[in-house]
């Protein structure tokens, strides 16, 4: 437990300067909070076979090339556009050819594409908003956060019904619904504080949310499920690596860009 108090200290006392201050830290800080997970999806055993370090090499450079589009910050233009993806794809799809079977094949290809699409996708959109606005993209992270928070604690609770136990068996529909109950009102309290007034839409949206965040933490447990881990890494000691925190966030802020983009 003390272990766990201290890394979460010390994450918060990186991540939270670093989101107020936005501009150009903020930008490396998201380039390099998207190169160790994209690391932690390389090092998934069971998903692939090994991939050549030079195709790790673009892949991660393919990646950046995504997080980095629109980024007004630097001074980008270029979009998240057919170009873009079909650079990615052919380049990452391409170099089966010049590799045997068992150094880099068309399973590895496609998982490196998926790899590179996901969290290049994911990161950009979270550069976008927080150039966009701090008080939405904090508004973002409180969803996921404080329904995580309170499906922890109606779940550990009041929790007799399990949910997925193959994939989290711990997860129950009484937390699930403590979690989108008091993370939706979390949510709300800010939004109508800091950005704006109630109305059905934000009512909606926030439950949408919410329920997205929830699904988002067992699509990636059940990654960590068909690879044998318990954990993407132990970057974060007692709390896992940066897929671990940021699984139910990053698809918070893929369906926001889809209802609102």
């Amino acid at each position: 437990m003390k272990k766990r108090i201290i890394s979460a200290i010390i994450a918060l006392a990186i991540t939270v300067p670093l989101i107020l201050l936005g501009g150009i830290p903020f930008q490396i800080g998201v380039l390099l909070i998207g190169a160790v997970a994209y690391k932690e999806m390389i090092d998934l055993k069971e998903s692939h076979e090994q991939i050549p370090f030079i195709m790790i090499i673009l892949g991660v450079l393919e990646m950046f090339l995504l997080i980095l589009a629109n980024n007004k910050t630097f001074g980008i233009n270029w979009g998240i556009t057919y170009p873009i993806i079909s650079t990615i794809i052919i380049g990452l799809l391409l170099p089966i050819i010049f590799f045997k079977n068992n150094k880099y094949n068309s399973k590895n290809a496609f998982y490196l594409i998926g790899t590179v699409l996901f969290l290049g996708i994911s990161f950009n959109i979270l550069s976008v908003i927080r150039i966009l606005s701090l008080e939405l993209f904090v508004w973002l992270l409180i969803i996921p956060m404080f329904t995580d928070i309170f499906a922890y604690l109606v779940g550990s609770k009041f929790g007799k019904h399990k949910m997925c136990v193959t994939i989290s068996p711990n997860k129950s529909w009484e937390g699930a619904a403590g979690g989108l109950i008091g993370g939706g009102i979390v949510a709300t309290i800010f939004y109508i504080i800091f950005i704006g007034s109630i109305s059905f839409k934000l009512v909606s949206y926030t439950i949408l949310l919410s329920i997205i965040g929830q699904l988002g933490d067992l699509v990636l447990s059940k990654i960590k499920r068909e690879n044998k881990i318990k954990d993407f890494s132990n970057l974060m000691p007692g709390h896992g690596g940066i897929l671990d925190r940021l699984d139910s966030a990053l698809f918070v802020f893929i369906l926001y860009s889809i209802l609102v983009f």
